[in-house]
């Protein structure tokens, strides 16, 4: 059953918009621990995502032309007790500052977890974001590392805001899937993964261990994690000291170097595979 017409649409002066609308900032949202996320599937995850503090999704403003596309995410909202409001176009753009909103924008609450969390759940896999500060490339490596099946992403004090709007579209929906932690120094984040027996493995175009030799060698099949660097420079010496081994993807065609997310993604999936093969940390069922 679709969703009926609101009698009523909410104003671009109303209070609630200007309040949306700051979040767009970083020193709003860390204030208010609150973000947006837009478009169909990332408010669906944010419906089905509980926190810390329940219910992920504040608010949520929809045009009524998608609150009747999507009437089961409307009323899963309301059901979970989100405050709907109707909105024009002008609304929508307004409060997700796209040019093309997708019609459905929520607020949600900050659902990071503490570092100390993520090393209690004992985890496999783990991507650590250290010095990337494009927001696109950050959403798009948390996508990566949630397909790979990743325990976590953890995001470096020198790192990009999760919660920035690109990076929370980039990461469709996976922002919601996955712990993420937030602000820990590089330091503190390789000291904490390696004491819980994870071992830390440095992805660098200029490192001196070879992807495919690793996988030969059958050095992956334990827990890792992966430090990633900034998408111009890659990482400071500083960072590549702290590794048990600085790994380069090898290049065997012609192509100068690989982008941030696609190295990301090449090396989860090649610990990903080694941890599922026999004798990998993955193949084992935990008695």
């Amino acid at each position: 059953m679709g969703t009926p017409a609101p009698a009523e649409l909410i104003s671009p002066r109303s209070p609630r918009v200007a309040a949306a609308r700051r979040l767009a900032r970083r020193n709003f949202r860390t204030k208010e621990r609150r973000f947006i996320a837009e478009g169909p599937q990332a408010v669906r995850e944010a419906v089905a995502h509980r926190g810390t503090e329940g219910a992920t999704l504040i608010e949520l403003f929809a045009t009524v032309e998608a609150a009747e596309r999507y009437a089961d995410i409307v009323e899963a909202a309301t059901a979970a007790g989100a405050r709907v409001h109707y909105a024009s176009d002008e609304v929508l753009a307004e409060v997700s500052q796209t040019v093309t909103p997708q019609g459905l924008v929520g607020v949600c609450h900050f659902l990071d977890s503490p570092f100390e969390d993520i090393l209690k759940g004992r985890p496999k896999l783990v991507a650590v974001l250290a010095h990337v500060r494009d927001p696109g490339n950050a959403g798009t490596v948390l996508r990566c590392a949630d397909a790979a099946g990743a325990d976590a992403v953890v995001l470096t004090d020198a790192s990009v805001d999760p919660y920035n709007p690109k990076s929370v579209r980039a990461s469709v929906g996976s922002l919601f899937h996955l712990p993420v932690a937030v602000g820990v120094p590089v330091e503190q984040a390789v000291e904490g993964l390696r004491a819980a027996g994870v071992r830390i493995l440095a992805a660098d175009g200029a490192g001196e261990d070879d992807l495919d030799a690793e996988l030969d060698a059958g050095t992956m099949g334990g827990p890792s994690a992966w430090v990633f660097g900034n998408e111009a420079w890659g990482l400071p010496e500083e960072t590549r000291a702290l590794a048990d081994a600085v790994v380069r993807v090898p290049i065997h065609g012609k192509a100068e170097s690989l982008n941030l997310a696609t190295a990301a993604a090449v090396c989860l999936y090649a610990s990903a595979r080694a941890q599922r093969a026999p004798g990998g940390c993955r193949s084992v069922t935990p008695s």
